[in-house]
């Protein structure tokens, strides 16, 4: 079952409306909507949140694991199969490489989900600063997961 139905089974079954919801969570109705339609993807936290309001344990809606390798999978070359241990290995390989700042908010963001404005708090930066750099990474990262599977003959 795909994380848009996950929210929406648990809010009928809540017998709560997306708009109880929504207001629960201080976010639009149309969030929520987008949400449950797969539009949008609510990050761990806000997934945690979703749970509390619905008084469901959080891993019926979305885990942890779930949220760090559905966003990263997505670096992988198209045509390309990674196991989640493989992608592990090469993702440690590539924060090896960065600055310890640029590792230390890269780990923040995926691996212990924190928001932008707790990674900006932490790190003395503005959320724009944190946003720019981690897309920064990111793009890296792909191009780094590239090489490797091209050298690897994947």
């Amino acid at each position: 079952m795909k994380l848009g139905d996950r929210i929406a089974a648990a809010r009928t079954a809540a017998g709560i409306t997306q708009q109880e919801l929504a207001d629960k969570l201080f976010v639009s109705r149309h969030l929520v909507s987008k949400w449950e339609q797969g539009l949008r993807r609510p990050d761990y936290k806000t997934a945690e949140l979703i749970a509390a309001a619905l008084s469901v344990p959080s891993d019926s809606i979305v885990s942890r694991k779930e949220c760090v390798f559905s966003e990263l999978q997505a670096l992988v070359p198209k045509g390309t199969e990674l196991s989640e241990e493989r992608l592990s290995a090469l993702i440690s390989r590539f924060l090896k490489q960065r600055s310890e700042k640029e590792s230390d908010i890269f780990i923040s963001r995926y691996y212990l989900m924190e928001s932008f404005s707790e990674i900006a708090l932490d790190h003395g930066m503005g959320e724009n600063q944190v946003r720019s750099r981690l897309s920064k990474t990111v793009k890296r990262l792909g191009k780094f997961l590239k090489e490797e599977c091209e050298n690897d003959g994947h």
